[in-house]
């Protein structure tokens, strides 16, 4: 089964991606220099497609964001 990326959003310390089968993962800021130096808005302006998550500002994508389960 194939899970996409439903939402995401932000604390101080993590990336927060909420999948469309009810799981929530956390991933540290501290991962992603960009994300972690971006200001909140800039965090804030990213698109999620079926290619994944795009901040066009930021120069940053995450191809194919997308988790497998079994």
């Amino acid at each position: 089964m194939t899970t996409s990326t439903k939402a995401l959003h932000f604390d101080d310390d993590s990336l927060w991606v909420h999948l469309d089968d009810g799981r929530v993962i956390a991933v540290p800021l501290a991962w992603f220099p960009r994300l972690l130096a971006a200001t909140p808005e800039q965090r804030a302006q990213f698109e999620l497609s079926p290619r994944g998550i795009h901040w066009e500002a930021l120069k940053l994508w995450f191809k194919g964001a997308r988790f497998r389960s079994s």
